[in-house]
């Protein structure tokens, strides 16, 4: 048996240790257009702001490959699936045959596309190389502009604040963070990272890129212009989906899997960011960009590619972030445009407090916690088995659970758990 994996990221790495648990001797070929590898993209941001060497960064130690067995390509990407003939085209022109392929390329930033983005110094963060080629720049940089005001773009403005550089992040929409929390939370987030000296300018674009070889400023939509030496572009991701182009391997936005996350060919199997598979509050098919979403996705497609008929739950919007000092949480549906959720709000503006539960027929479907986080697991387990919480209502919001009341309910639905959730909901802190 010979497995090809392609990408050397979360849902790679993970497959391989699932196929070695059931397939001691099965052959196994990674191939990663990255030369750097075995390394965490979480913690990318960190590594740029300085807070983490190089050696910090490693997912798994660098004899990770040859005690697995596997033959590893780096610098070396994957140009075209030929899903008929079961090979894979390198682009050094090696043909690679395979009986099960899993496609884990990932996702690349959503770059922009206005008059001088092509200068130099316009860059996006995602990878190792990403990081070193800011790295190298900021020597001569004073000010950073940062287009887009997610996760991606909140982060790369805490790492190169951290640097001593003057940071603005322009945003389009009228929040931070729209993907992940609703306007009442987002404001938390922005006032705490404005009393930081981090300036934020929301309901703005930028619409040209200035300077000559390499970008000195930029103009917004509303006219201004602002001076800047390096522009990070964080306006999220788009899967690589170029390996399957003009293949008869079903695709919309992502690679579209099935409970077991095969592809419409058997023996092809997608995780991670380029995977497109159901989603567990929500149910529609769609991708959660998440870290933990690709390791769980890499563990079920390495079993199913092994042997096994293992089916993956799905996976949700979860995120879990801190912006100086400041956590915040957030799970599943967390701005629902439908009447029938409920929606339930506590707000403490002097303690940088908000928590936010959504509720539809009596079943959490969504969360956020800002600076009092501690129940995030017991609510993310009850949201997860659609447990009925109609009897405890009213201290979703508390910061303390009483677990005299929650217990009844966890017990109750008993059957819907895991031992180990089972445990982790019933213990008391």
């Amino acid at each position: 048996m010979h497995y090809v994996i392609v990408g050397g990221s979360a849902s790679g790495i993970n497959a391989i240790e699932a196929i070695r648990s059931l397939d001691k001797e099965g052959k196994i070929s990674l191939i990663s257009d990255e030369e750097f590898s075995l390394y965490s993209r979480c913690l990318i941001t960190y590594f740029l702001a300085g807070k983490l060497t190089e050696d910090k960064l490693k997912y798994r130690s660098s004899d990770f490959y040859e005690k697995q067995k596997v033959e590893a390509l780096h610098g070396i990407k994957a140009k075209k699936v030929l899903p008929e003939k079961r090979k894979l085209l390198l682009d050094n022109g090696r043909e690679l045959a395979y009986d099960r392929l899993l496609i884990a390329t990932g996702a690349s930033p959503k770059m922009v596309e206005v008059p001088g983005s092509d200068k130099e110094g316009i860059l996006g963060l995602r990878t190792y190389q990403d990081a070193q080629l800011i790295n190298e720049r900021l020597d001569k940089v004073n000010t950073v502009s940062i287009l887009g005001g997610g996760l991606i773009g909140l982060r790369a403005a805490y790492s190169l604040h951290a640097r001593n550089k003057q940071v603005k992040v322009i945003v389009k929409s009228n929040q931070v963070l729209s993907q992940m929390l609703d306007s009442g939370a987002a404001n938390f987030i922005r006032r705490k990272i404005e009393q930081k000296g981090i300036q934020v300018m929301t309901g703005l674009a930028a619409v040209e890129f200035l300077g000559g070889k390499e970008v000195s400023g930029l103009v917004l939509d509303d006219g201004r212009k602002l001076e800047c030496e390096l522009v990070i572009v964080g306006k999220g991701v788009r899967p690589n989906l170029e390996l399957v182009k003009g293949t008869e391997i079903k695709t919309d936005y992502g690679i579209i899997v099935d409970d077991y996350l095969q592809t419409n060919f058997p023996n092809i199997y997608a995780a991670g960011d380029v995977a497109q598979g159901k989603d567990l509050i929500s149910g529609q098919s769609t991708i959660n960009a998440l870290w933990p979403c690709a390791v769980a996705q890499g563990r079920v497609a390495g079993l199913n590619m092994a042997g096994k008929k293992l089916k993956y739950d799905g996976s949700m919007a979860m995120n879990s972030v801190e912006f100086f000092g400041l956590p915040v949480i957030s799970m599943g549906i967390t701005r629902p445009k439908d009447k029938e959720y409920e929606q339930l709000v506590r707000e403490d503006e002097k303690n940088f407090v908000y928590k936010k539960v959504v509720l539809r027929k009596n079943r959490v479907q969504g969360m956020i916690l800002v600076n009092k986080i501690e129940q995030a697991g017991v609510m993310g387990i009850l949201m997860r088995k659609k447990v009925d919480v109609s009897s405890i209502k009213e201290m979703l919001l508390e910061d303390k659970f009483d677990f005299a009341k929650i217990l009844p309910i966890i017990k109750e639905g008993k059957e819907l758990f895991t031992e180990r959730e089972f445990e982790e909901s019933t213990i008391s802190y």
